[in-house]
């Protein structure tokens, strides 16, 4: 579980991260990174639209997603906020498959 330090909670956080965030597209999420000098933790944030399925499969895949980040924290640079916005195949996808796909995009986008 991610503590509220470690969480984007604002609309116009979100929206700021995926305006002018670096982009980086895989086959069932796509993840924005803005990487700041500020000393403080990482923040993460969620997008889990209805295309994704029924109410139950959006907090399945939107605790899948919070579970990857917590155990990726240690690795991402400090002062970065990054938005996670799952497509509706992130559903189906079995959760080491999401976790690999995630974690690709964390080190290659905060590095």
């Amino acid at each position: 579980m991610l503590a509220r330090p470690h969480r984007l909670t604002r609309g116009s956080e979100y929206k700021a991260v995926v305006r002018r965030g670096r982009r980086c597209a895989a086959p069932n999420t796509v993840t924005y990174v803005v990487s700041t000098s500020d000393a403080r933790d990482a923040r993460f944030g969620f997008i889990v639209s209805k295309q994704v399925g029924s109410a139950v499969v959006r907090n399945t895949v939107r605790r899948r997603l919070k579970a990857i980040c917590a155990e990726s924290l240690p690795g991402v640079r400090s002062g970065s906020d990054i938005v996670i916005r799952a497509l509706p195949s992130a559903a189906t996808t079995p959760f080491a498959d999401l976790r690999e796909e995630v974690q690709r995009c964390l080190v290659r986008r905060s590095a």
